[in-house]
This record gives structure tokens, sequence and C-alpha cells, in this order.
């Protein structure tokens, strides 16, 4: 169930070399940040032009000082003062970035920026305003791991797509494409992993074009530092109920107002 409320945004392509903005929440990732950034700045964007936001949330490990050293000018690092989760991290980032597309993406390795034109193309393009990377297309590598993360993301997915009608079938990808003067016009609230049910919900809401593609997904275990819990899952679906909830009484409260 979708608010009614269309985006005023026209459509746009990218007749000149675009911004790409790349935000990059961080926390505790002292073994993989080098070499992420290191991928990020190499990236595939083609013509277009890069810059990249590190919102270091609150880490603890060397991953500050590993920053630190970071000398490349189209990166700039913020840090949180404490762990805030990632949903705050993107809303930090956001703060930054000033350009035409902004792609968020992972600290951890597990998406890989080898996939930026297929993620960027839709965009770029003019046919879409948001891209999801899902893991659960195409024909690109994916290491298999946990079982009960699949079908707990599934389910999720599913609730999800009912209440947007959207079709996705990863909402839990870490990696999301916006134009950005869509990002602009959706107010954040989730300070967590409840960010990536919350901004799904909130896009459907503004009727945007979304766009999914096949992205190659490089999974860690839990011994390898992967964050994600069980809890994040009931989170999730609190978020996409209260979200829903919301839309439903801003309709209701406006119906009233025009009677």
């Amino acid at each position: 169930m979708t608010a009614g409320h269309k985006h005023e945004t026209g459509p746009w392509k990218a007749e000149e070399p675009a911004l790409i903005s790349v935000i990059v929440p961080v926390y505790n990732e002292e073994r993989t940040v080098r070499e992420l950034l290191h991928e990020v700045l190499v990236a595939p964007i083609g013509r277009n032009h890069l810059e990249v936001v590190v919102v270091d949330d609150g880490s603890t490990d060397a991953t500050p000082a590993i920053l630190r050293q970071i000398r490349d000018p189209r990166v700039k690092v913020v840090r949180h003062d404490r762990n805030r989760g990632k949903g705050a991290a993107v809303r930090t980032g956001l703060q930054h970035v000033t350009g035409d597309v902004i792609l968020i993406q992972d600290a951890d390795l597990e998406y890989s920026p080898r996939d930026y034109p297929n993620l960027l193309a839709p965009i770029l393009e003019g046919r879409a305003d948001v891209v999801y990377g899902s893991r659960f297309v195409g024909h690109a590598p994916h290491r298999v791991l946990y079982f009960w993360h699949y079908v707990g993301n599934k389910l999720v997915t599913l609730l999800s797509n009912a209440f947007t009608n959207l079709n996705l079938t990863d909402i839990e990808t870490g990696f999301k494409v916006f134009r950005a003067e869509v990002l602009r016009q959706v107010r954040l609230k989730e300070n967590g992993f409840g960010f990536e049910p919350e901004i799904t919900a909130k896009i459907a809401r503004l009727d945007c074009r979304v766009y999914e593609v096949g992205i190659s997904y490089w999974g860690r275990k839990y011994t390898e530092g992967k964050k994600i819990r069980w809890t994040d899952g009931f989170r999730a679906v609190y978020v996409i109920l209260k979200v829903a909830l919301q839309g439903w009484f801003q309709r209701m409260t406006q119906h009233l107002r025009r009677r």
C-alpha cells in the first residue's frame, strides 16, 4: 500500500559527466577498509567524477588510524564519537555529499565496487531514480552461506513488498543507489539496520522508478566480522509495520482535512 505522493522530480539523464557520491559507513573494519577504499577509488565509473564520504561510526579498533592515512582528495572522513548504527551513519554521510547520484557502499568487502557500472547505468541513462543491487538475481558469483539468513531476508522482503506494492527481491542489500534529488525528499529516522526497510518504504511513497540489478556477493561469516544479528530481522518487521501505519495515518488525516 503506497502513499499517494508522487515525486516532483522529472526524468533526468546524465548528459554531462555526473558526480557520483559514495557513502561508506564503517564500524570496526580494520581488516577490510583500506582495500575497500582502494577498490572504490579505482572503480570503473567511466567519464563520471567521484567523491567518497566515509563515516566512521565510532570504531574502537584500528579503523580510525587507517582512515587518517588516506590522502586522496576525493575522500572525506567524518567520525561519530560513538557507535550509532548504519542508518545514523548514512544520515551523516548525506549531510556531506554533493553529487548527482548517491551510492551506499558497505566497508566489509561483501559488495564489490566492480559492480558499479551495472548499478549506475539505469540512473545515468535516465531510466531509474533508484537502483537496488540484488544478491538473488543474475549470474554473478555468490558465496553460499547461512540458510536461515536467506529465509529471513526473503520473509522481510515479502512483507515489505506487501506494504509498498513493489516486487523487490532483496530489500536488505547493502548496495543501494539514488538520484540525489530523490533522497532529498526523504526524511530518515532509523539508526541501525532498520534503515533498509525504512528507505524502501519511503521511496515507494514517492512513486519512484525503482530498478534491481544482479550483483556479486562475497559474504562473510561471523568469525570474519559479519555484524547483522537475528534481532535485526525483528526490527525490520517493526519498521515495515510502523512506516506503513504512519503512511495510513497521514493519508487519513489529509482525507479528513479535505472534507
